[in-house]
């Protein structure tokens, strides 16, 4: 089937499934939840082929060390995956909500109500669960979805699309074409062309992808280029705190977007030698003066610059960071307000750590990605970020002419 079939089928089964209830969707995701953990070592089988591919893949350098370790699937990465989708299913319908109602006039009632964006194109680079993820968040926002992942976890994807594509096959009311996969380089040229039946593009990939994207398509594009997140320790700061999270934010997944990638320090830090080498004991490589401030490192290597003031770590971060994540750790009450202000990215954190940045630690169940945009939707974008709205009009055989000739008026009254 070309893809431009497979675009029209999602746009007609998005129309389906934005008029679905939400006892089915739940009963959807609960199937395809059971039947991932049910089929979990195939899904397995197919992703350590994967792997062993990638190996290749890695020699030759048409991918990173980090986008390899991002492929591999393990038991806490599905058990994650499942329970995300789980989680998904106890949400709030998202769609169908009323976000205003005013009454205009007499019997004129304005309704602004949550719909679905509708057909959804994400183009993503390694990590299988993001397939699981998206699946289950499309169909709670009642939005179809076409997939297009890395020729890296080519297996891993298939299996998973298989599998919950054989859970959504076992429920008579769901619709078919929802979740659509497609697997060739022709087919992202196509999707990026594809305006009249995919209503946004969502990238999930290093920066090069992102950029390609949104550089090659006039659908609007929903995620981050770069992940150049900040840690600003004060002068105030504690050092066991400090040292706690920045090591966490650097080493606990070095190759994710929300990773520490530049520490900066007030000179006047008490305890910068002791800070400093509990990082190097944790395996940091630090560097202090790199080619550059804006570089998303990817690996266990942060870059690390000494600062006069709050004033100037804010300063720093909004000429070099990327509008991910970025936090400070202080004691000063007034310096934590500043820099929460001022600081403009799309999750600013107090006293913890920028690996939080993650839908699923929101308590949104899972995401389809981080966004930088300052349109729709900012930081982990979930369920919420999947709708958007129409506005509804209840009359009653009212017409414009009688308000322009003054025989009526409005009364804007708002009712919620």
């Amino acid at each position: 089937m070309d893809f431009i079939q497979i675009a029209k089928n999602a746009k007609a089964a998005g129309l389906e499934i934005a008029d679905l209830s939400d006892e089915i969707k739940n009963q959807a995701l609960i199937k395809i939840a059971d039947k991932i953990e049910a089929d979990k070592e195939e899904i397995f089988e197919a992703n350590r082929e994967d792997l062993h591919n990638a190996e290749e893949l890695v020699n030759s350098g048409e991918i990173t060390k980090s986008v390899f370790n991002r492929l591999k699937l393990d038991e806490n990465k599905l058990r994650d995956m499942v329970k995300g989708i789980r989680d998904i299913s106890k949400l709030p319908n998202p769609v169908n909500k009323k976000l205003l109602v005013r009454e205009l006039d007499e019997n004129l009632t304005l309704y602004k109500i949550s719909c679905p964006i509708g057909v959804l194109g994400i183009i993503f680079e390694a990590r299988p669960d993001v397939i699981a993820q998206i699946s289950a968040l499309a169909i709670k926002s009642s939005n179809a979805v076409i997939l297009k992942g890395g020729k890296e976890s080519v297996n891993t994807n298939k299996k998973i699309m298989s599998v919950i594509n054989s859970a959504l096959d076992e429920i008579k009311e769901f619709p078919k074409n929802v979740l659509n996969q497609v697997f060739t380089r022709d087919d992202v040229g196509e999707m990026l062309k594809c305006d009249k039946y995919i209503n946004l593009i969502i990238p999930r990939g290093g920066s090069r992808l992102v950029k390609f994207i949104k550089e090659n398509t006039k659908i609007p594009v929903l995620g981050h280029a770069d992940g150049i997140c900040h840690i600003f320790v004060d002068k105030s700061a504690d050092l066991s705190m400090a040292q706690k999270i920045v090591t966490d934010a650097k080493t606990q997944y070095p190759s994710a977007c929300n990773s520490v990638e530049t520490l900066l320090i007030h000179k006047d830090f008490p305890q910068i030698e002791p800070l400093l080498g509990s990082l190097e004991l944790s395996e940091i490589k630090l560097i202090p003066n790199p080619d550059s401030w804006a570089f998303e490192y990817g690996d266990k290597i942060l870059a690390y610059k000494f600062v006069n003031d709050v004033e100037e770590a804010i300063n720093h971060i909004n000429t070099y960071g990327s509008g991910h994540t970025d936090a400070i750790i202080t004691q000063d009450h007034d310096n934590a307000e500043k820099f929460m202000n001022k600081v403009d990215s799309a999750g600013v954190y107090l006293n913890a750590s920028t690996r939080f940045a993650d839908g699923f630690r929101y308590g949104f169940g899972a995401e389809v990605g981080i966004s930088t945009n300052k349109t729709h939707a900012r930081g982990p974008v979930g369920l919420e970020g999947l709708t958007i709205y129409k506005y509804k009009l209840i009359g009653n055989g009212q017409i414009v002419g009688d308000y322009a000739d003054g025989l009526k008026e409005f009364h804007h009254k708002d009712l919620i």
